[in-house]
């Protein structure tokens, strides 16, 4: 049995089993993409169990909210189907029509068997939730994820469409029902408080979408197959805008699910595998306005529910895995380009893709309501593009395959409205190393990756800055997976895994200067023994340690478990060094 080889496939499955083999290259051949039959799982619980992202609670004002249910639905079978549609109306009998916070609430239930499915959440075509589903067990799961959607409150303030999309199977085998209900809680600002500030620190005055249109099977999001593969949308804005951002939104899936395990294109042909998910270790999500790239993803690494080792996220879910995170790259430099009134056109492409990804955007567009029509000019651009190195020292299925790829993306333009004649200046700078090590004659895989993602946008007069704001992330990747044959038709599956998402930023503006950092770290751990198709013993645990802090906030926690059952939780609201 081969861990590359393993994971090719067993990161793609929703409990670990898949058919022995005797050796690399026959396990190799004899790959599907396609999930296997599943096994009751390991759980010995009669009563459901909740399942959590661990994030930072959302800082609510102390008004009490005007609660809507916007849908109650059952998810059965529902593949190939159009998204289940309501109509959306903004609050209308709130004492107050000024909301400091809007949230939005997901909460299901499933009981049975099922894998992890992604779902979205769109309100007018514009994504609001990217999610996956949690995988349940013989005696029920329950999970809620809430997301703060203030930024789109000029969208939420208009009448609607809600669509909702959950691929789900349901048969004989795959039992699982997801039965969710969504709700959106407005939270009126405080007395005295204020209206939200206005300006380039503000939400956007439109919000546009940049998906499909309804009606649209399997989603309003646009699918990715492979390196050449481009999707696109038209839009046209109104001629007074004067800043825009434009919010991308991307998961991976079946052969690209583990790209960052994915083996290169070199080995596979000397070693003469069929192994569908090559292509290599290095993913970004190229976007580019009427033909011109303008900016990148380099997406953080989500594991879905049921990826690497389902077990180890039970009851704590993989980061980004509740809510995936959105991108944003500014389009304000080049919107003297697009200031004519005219048609103009967003497109996304995934360097080294396999199929699928699934993309789509929402466009946030600032309006200058003292005026009928801005102007503006693109004045600088610059794209270095990905410069990948690898370096490959194999014999046989055995060897090391060092991945390094630097890009940076950088523009300058102005715009003059009612604010005066702004200059912003837009940088992103990406860095990306990947060592994989194969061994044990394919029964050893170890990944060490590090991606760094920075990027910084300034808005200035000629006598002083109006807006600036610089992120820094760091998402930091390791995993050791090793099978183990025991002589006696069982195997020991050995995995370890280190996931980390790290991010350092620095606002000025709008709502004043802000310095925010997030130390976000999760450790697991398993020895599964397995026989045949089936999972006969295994222990696993998880640690996360989650530490957010800003000028106005702070919080902690630290938990653990193991074999489904929290060891210790420890959370705070104090600030820790």
């Amino acid at each position: 049995m081969t861990s590359v080889l393993r994971l090719l496939l067993l990161l793609s499955l929703s409990l670990l089993h898949h058919s022995p083999s005797t050796t690399a290259n026959n396990y190799i051949h004899k790959k599907t993409h396609f999930r296997p039959e599943l096994i009751s799982d390991l759980s010995t619980k009669t009563h459901p169990t909740t399942f959590f992202e661990v994030t930072k609670p959302i800082q609510l004002p102390k008004t009490k909210p005007c609660s809507y249910l916007l849908l109650q639905h059952d998810f059965g079978f529902t593949y190939g189907s159009p998204p289940v549609l309501a109509n959306y109306t903004p609050p209308s009998n709130c004492p107050s029509q000024n909301f400091a916070k809007i949230v939005l609430q997901w909460e299901a239930t499933c009981k049975g068997t099922q894998f992890d499915r992604i779902f979205g959440v769109w309100l007018g075509g514009v994504e609001l939730l990217r999610s996956c589903t949690a995988e349940p067990t013989a005696s029920g799961i329950v999970w809620t994820v809430k997301k703060d959607i203030t930024r789109y409150y000029s969208l939420l303030m208009n009448n609607q469409t809600l669509a909702v999309f959950l691929g789900n199977l349901v048969n004989n085998m795959y039992t699982g029902v997801y039965h969710a209900k969504i709700t959106v809680h407005f939270y009126p600002a405080e007395v005295n408080s204020g209206n939200s500030v206005s300006g380039y620190g503000s939400s956007a005055d439109l919000i546009l979408p940049i998906s499909q249109n309804i009606p649209s099977n399997d989603g309003l999001w646009f699918r990715i197959g492979n390196s050449a593969d481009t999707t696109s949308k038209k839009f046209m804005i109104p001629q007074n805008a004067y800043r825009a951002v434009v919010e991308v939104y991307v998961s991976f899936h079946e052969n690209d699910e583990f790209w960052y395990t994915n083996l290169p294109n070199n080995f596979i042909t000397a070693n003469n595998l069929s192994t569908p998910r090559g292509n290599g270790a290095f993913r970004e999500v190229v976007v580019a306005l009427d033909g011109m790239e303008i900016g990148a993803v380099w997406p953080f690494t989500v594991i879905y529910t049921g990826g690497i080792n389902p077990l180890l996220w039970r009851p704590i879910t993989g980061i980004g895995s509740f809510d995936l995170p959105s991108y944003d790259v500014e389009v304000t430099p080049f919107l003297g380009t697009i200031l004519d009134g005219k048609t103009h056109e967003f497109a996304f492409r995934v360097t080294n893709a396999l199929n699928v990804w699934l993309i789509d955007a929402n466009l946030h567009v600032w309006l200058d309501k003292k005026s009928v029509k801005t102007e503006g000019q693109l004045l600088k651009h610059s794209v270095l593009p990905a410069v990948v190195t690898l370096v490959s020292n194999f014999t046989g299925i055995n060897g090391n395959f060092l991945t390094t790829v630097n890009k940076s993306v950088s523009s300058v333009g102005w715009v003059k409205s009612s604010h005066g004649k702004i200059a912003t200046n837009a940088t992103q700078r990406f860095d990306f190393s990947n060592f994989m090590v194969l061994g044990k004659d394919g029964d050893l895989q170890i990944v060490n990756q590090i991606i760094n993602f920075n990027d910084s946008v300034d808005a200035r007069s000629s006598s002083s800055s109006l807006f600036s704001t610089k992120s820094s992330k760091r998402f930091p990747l390791y995993l050791y997976s090793e099978d183990v044959d025991n002589g006696n038709g069982t195997l020991s599956e050995v995995t370890n895994l280190t996931l980390g998402y790290n991010e350092l930023g620095v606002k000025d503006g709008g709502s004043g200067f802000s310095v925010s950092s997030l130390k976000n770290l999760q450790n697991g751990h398993s020895v599964m023994l397995r026989k045949g198709n089936s999972i006969v013993a295994g222990r696993w645990s998880t640690q996360q340690a989650y530490q957010y802090g800003d000028s106005k906030f702070c919080y902690f926690r630290n938990v653990s478990s193991s074999n489904n059952a929290i060891l210790h939780d420890e959370e705070g609201k104090t600030c820790r060094k």
